[in-house]
């Protein structure tokens, strides 16, 4: 799904004004999917944390019209995403070092993305039990249907 939404938005012309610090200046090497399955195997991510991201994606888009998932931006959202999915909904979870390390940024950008991306969701970082389960479920009827 991530795949599809990067290369869906990617056709959409940048402007100065919708830059945002999760704007690299060029996409990352490492495909989407095989960025998540390297944070899946050294983050221990559980997948609550992998699902809520969709959730986050909305909320920040939301808030941030101008803000899109991109092959620029999707990397770095997804990181500070589940860092911060994490510590908010998991008893365990990995030092910022760490996080940082498994994304292959600084810790220095990690933090100030962690700041950014709470205040931009508004540090809304929950979601109830019920949206959860429509997201899974929508998830699950767009991967049967492609």
């Amino acid at each position: 799904m991530l795949h599809r939404l990067t290369t869906h938005n990617d056709q959409i012309p940048l402007h100065p004004s919708t830059l945002t610090r999760f704007h690299s200046r060029a996409p990352p090497a490492i495909s989407i999917s095989d960025y998540l399955r390297r944070i899946v195997k050294y983050a221990s991510v559980e997948n609550v944390c992998l699902l809520i991201l969709l959730i986050y994606i909305d909320r920040m888009c939301e808030r941030n019209r101008g803000f899109t998932i991109s092959s620029l931006t999707v990397h770095r959202f997804v990181i500070v995403g589940v860092c911060c999915a994490s510590k908010a909904l998991c008893d365990s979870y990995l030092t910022n070092t760490m996080y940082a390390k498994v994304g292959g940024i600084s810790t220095k950008e990690l933090n100030i993305l962690e700041i950014e991306f709470l205040f931009l969701i508004d540090w809304n970082l929950a979601a109830n039990v019920e949206t959860l389960q429509n997201y899974y479920v929508n998830l699950v009827k767009q991967v049967c249907s492609h």
